[in-house]
């Protein structure tokens, strides 16, 4: 073979749709992209062992390949991401393999994807949700923690490490007292700092913890009500190119109808309010008996002066429809500055 061709990755394969074997060609492996933090691997290996289980026929073999890919906002620590660009630089060099056929899919923590994604994109899947709730880790210098009032046990005038200015405002809103370091760096980077005193606390994703065996690391659980979390937090999402249709159909039939629901009235509320990674911004949805969706929304100063919170709830087919609702009433009662 001259040098200058690449290999034929043309094989005869099992059709990806479907659990029986059937004549189909495909190239393979099937590549899929990913950051390359331990948690990002993690998830893109859970999400890798649930399309073998649905499709038993893809066992034993050779069938994906893994690209750890390095994000601007992976490389950039010592800045807040709305300093450098926002949250859509954790995922623009793996829209450009993507978009490149470079990779075939990508795995992303929903909540660090951008709710308008570029030309030739588009979300295909969305994986069953973790706990969406957020753990406030706590350092030497604090008392026990009181679930009730969770944030008493931080000494007055505490520093709390986060780079999350929805958590920022959050917190400062319920203690004006204390204050808040920029750290920034993977679950285990940000345990490590809390554990060698370099600040008080911090706040971390459960659902992160959870899939790292680390969940004992959490000294209290978050109330939705008291920590509003991220929208699509705890929420594995899968894109691809909008024209792959043998893997759109593929991805459809493991995706999670719950967490379609939920991301979907979330990222809507998030979509209609339009904000900045600048702006403090929290969704949170849920099912209830009966079909019923029941959505949080609200809205923050990164300095906890002003915060707005609201819930709707309707019926769950009409997820785009609530989230698109409540966003609107958010903002329209909302200082404009906040959104600038």
């Amino acid at each position: 073979m001259n040098a200058a061709t690449p290999p034929d990755r043309s094989v005869a394969a099992p059709s990806l749709h479907h659990p029986q074997v059937r004549p189909h060609t495909r190239d393979l492996p099937l590549r899929v992209g990913t950051r390359g933090s331990p948690l990002a691997l993690l998830q893109t290996r859970l999400f890798l062992h649930l399309l073998t289980t649905f499709c038993p026929v893809l066992r034993g073999l050779d069938v994906f390949e893994e690209h750890a890919i390095r994000t601007t906002g992976d490389a950039v620590q010592d800045r807040r991401l709305a300093d450098i660009g926002g949250k859509g630089l954790f995922a623009k060099e793996i829209h450009e393999a993507l978009a490149d056929g470079r990779i075939d899919f990508a795995v992303h923590s929903l909540k660090d994807l951008e709710t308008e994604l570029p030309p030739g994109i588009v979300l295909a899947c969305t994986l069953q949700r973790e706990d969406a709730r957020d753990a406030l880790i706590l350092g030497p210098d604090c008392d026990h923690p009181d679930p009730s009032d969770p944030f008493a046990c931080l000494p007055d005038g505490a520093v709390v490490g986060t780079a999350s200015v929805r958590r920022q405002a959050q917190l400062l809103h319920a203690r004006p007292d204390l204050r808040v370091a920029m750290i920034r760096g993977n679950v285990q980077t940000r345990l490590g700092k809390v554990a060698a005193g370099d600040c008080s606390a911090s706040l971390l994703a459960l659902a992160g913890l959870r899939r790292l065996g680390l969940e004992d690391r959490a000294s209290v659980v978050l109330d939705p009500d008291a920590m509003v979390p991220a929208a699509g937090q705890g929420i594995i999402g899968i894109t691809t190119r909008a024209d792959d249709v043998e893997l759109h159909e593929l991805l459809a039939a493991i995706e999670d109808p719950e967490a379609k629901a939920v991301s979907t009235a979330e990222r809507a509320m998030l979509a209609e309010l339009d904000g900045s990674c600048r702006t403090p911004i929290g969704g949170h949805a849920r099912l209830l008996p009966g079909g019923l969706l029941h959505l949080t929304g609200l809205v923050a100063r990164a300095d906890g002066s002003f915060l707005l919170k609201r819930s709707l709830h309707g019926g769950a087919q009409d997820a785009a429809r609530l989230g698109a609702e409540l966003g609107a009433s958010l903002r329209v009662d909302s200082p404009r500055d906040i959104f600038a």
